[in-house]
């Protein structure tokens, strides 16, 4: 398990090459052996410019790369594994593990020991999982207590002698860096006890336990007779687990209230070492009946050291947070606009922001609107001929509000003004954005008493939860429904 090169590579759109590498190192004794083991499939590692240049177009982050490619954009080559074969003179490098977070891709090269041609199973190169843990620690420590550009600088600048200690030779000793900078006399990680793949040091310090539920939630509304509402929930939990001990035992509990909607689709974290198999067979493919499995959903585990998606899951639930209807009537150069959106009663009404976001495609800008509203603020960007309505915080005690009005548009700019493929004549949309914490849409929350915790000294133990508004849109009522293939919208997403 080694590391043929690592990058940390700043993504800045509007630049010439649109990102800079704001650090790199390469291992040549782990090339060599690359060399060896791959044969006549070996493809060296490329100077920092070149591989720049290709990461970001397979990612596609340049800014001038728009169209379509066979190659790299079809639906056969989905990535779902943060893998990637990166193009560089003429042959591909692979495999790359890079991601982008907070700006930041982190990227690097594992080693692996045998042939690539033909591509062996990502299961059995081991230097993957190592490279996310290294990827994982970098990041972990990056964005502790990071404030300014300058503390980053600075960071970046200490990253050269903590890979020498922690990852020497492309070997990965010790994810933490942040153990290996306060450590004076650091020493080699010895291990007492076999470790999992993705495990490759230990913590010291003050114990504690965080974990954070969200829910994001997916809506489609057409206020139509003939097509039928739909509406989603996809649910992540996140844990960040600084426990001392090779080996600590967690064990962590989902919980749902009585009326709460059951969880589908389990996705866990390979950390889990036992599951109920009434957790992995809950499908939102079957009918729901009153059987379904409905917890407590607990995950016995040994983490890893940097924060992990402890599960994935989907849910059913009975109505979406918020019920709309949008309807947009068209008189010469003007639209009139009518927008009624009620908070279902189950719903926590207390939000940390909450807007309605009305874009008007293939026009000019707006010149001229007339509105009424009756809660909230209407705040209008004309040459992007875009309203949004800022609702606030809450919704008033009728759980109802309104916005109805004339907006007048000038003549069309194409280069200025947005186009869309689909948002052709009456065809037009509403999207709402939201966020409500400690809160989450099918009631699951972990509380904190049930954590299991078996590790010397006693962790302080946080939980979180939180509501997100993800693909919420509302449709013209008055217009042919867009494009859509089961409950997914066919539909590039506007931000």
């Amino acid at each position: 398990m080694a590391q043929r090169a690592v990058w940390l590579i700043s993504h800045e759109s509007g630049t010439p090459l649109c990102g800079i590498v704001k650090f790199s190192r390469r291992y040549p004794t782990v090339e060599k052996r690359a060399k060896v083991f791959n044969g006549a499939s070996y493809v060296p590692v490329p100077e920092d410019g070149p591989f720049l240049k290709a990461l970001l177009f397979e990612l596609r982050l340049l800014d001038d790369e728009k169209d379509f490619l066979e190659s790299r954009d079809s639906c056969s080559h989905i990535n779902k594994t943060s893998i990637y074969g990166v193009p560089v003179g003429g042959e591909e490098l692979w495999p790359v593990v890079a991601f982008l977070k907070n700006g930041m891709i982190y990227a690097c090269v594992p080693l692996v020991e045998q042939t690539l041609s033909p591509r062996p199973p990502l299961i059995s190169i081991s230097g993957i999982s190592q490279g996310f843990e290294l990827l994982f620690g970098v990041q972990d420590f990056l964005s502790s207590g990071q404030k300014t550009d300058s503390e980053l600088n600075t960071k970046l600048s200490q990253l050269s002698d903590l890979l020498l200690q922690t990852c020497p030779f492309g070997t990965l000793l010790d994810a933490n860096l942040q153990n290996s900078l306060d450590s004076i006399n650091f020493a080699s990680v010895t291990h007492l006890q076999k470790q999992p793949a993705w495990k490759t040091g230990t913590y010291k310090g003050k114990p504690q336990v965080s974990i954070s539920v969200t829910e994001k939630v997916n809506s489609m509304q057409y206020d139509k007779q003939e097509i039928a509402d739909t509406w989603q929930v996809v649910g992540v939990v996140t844990c960040k687990c600084d426990l001392e001990g090779s080996m600590p035992n967690v064990t962590i509990s989902l919980s749902l209230p009585t009326n709460g909607s059951p969880l589908q689709d389990i996705l866990v974290h390979p950390c889990v070492t036992s599951l109920d198999s009434a957790i992995l067979t809950s499908s939102s493919i079957d009918a729901m009946d009153d059987s379904a499995f409905s917890g407590p959903y607990k995950f016995p585990l040994t983490p890893p050291l940097e924060s992990f998606n402890l599960c994935y899951y989907t849910s059913q639930v009975p109505v979406p947070p918020i019920l709309g209807f949008y309807q947009v009537k068209e008189e010469e150069v003007q639209l009139k606009i009518t927008v009624n959106l009620k908070l279902h009663e189950s719903v926590k009404n207390s939000f940390e922001f909450c807007e309605a976001h009305i874009p008007f495609y293939n026009r000019g800008p707006i010149t001229h609107v007339e509105y009424k509203a009756s809660f909230g603020q209407l705040e209008v960007f004309r040459e992007k001929s875009l309203l949004v309505w800022i609702i606030g915080q809450k919704f008033p005690k009728s759980m109802e509000i309104s916005l109805s009005g004339t907006i007048t548009f000038g003549a069309k700019n194409h280069e200025k003004q947005p186009f869309d493929q689909i948002c052709i004549g009456g065809t037009a949309y509403l999207k709402l954005h939201f966020r409500i914490l400690d809160y989450t849409l099918t009631g699951c929350y972990v509380d904190q008493h049930s954590v299991q915790v078996f590790a010397s000294g006693k962790p302080k133990i946080s939980t979180y939860r939180k509501l997100i508004s993800s693909d919420y849109y509302i449709w013209n009522s008055k217009a042919p429904a867009p494009v859509t293939y089961g409950s997914l919208l066919l539909v590039r997403c506007h931000n």
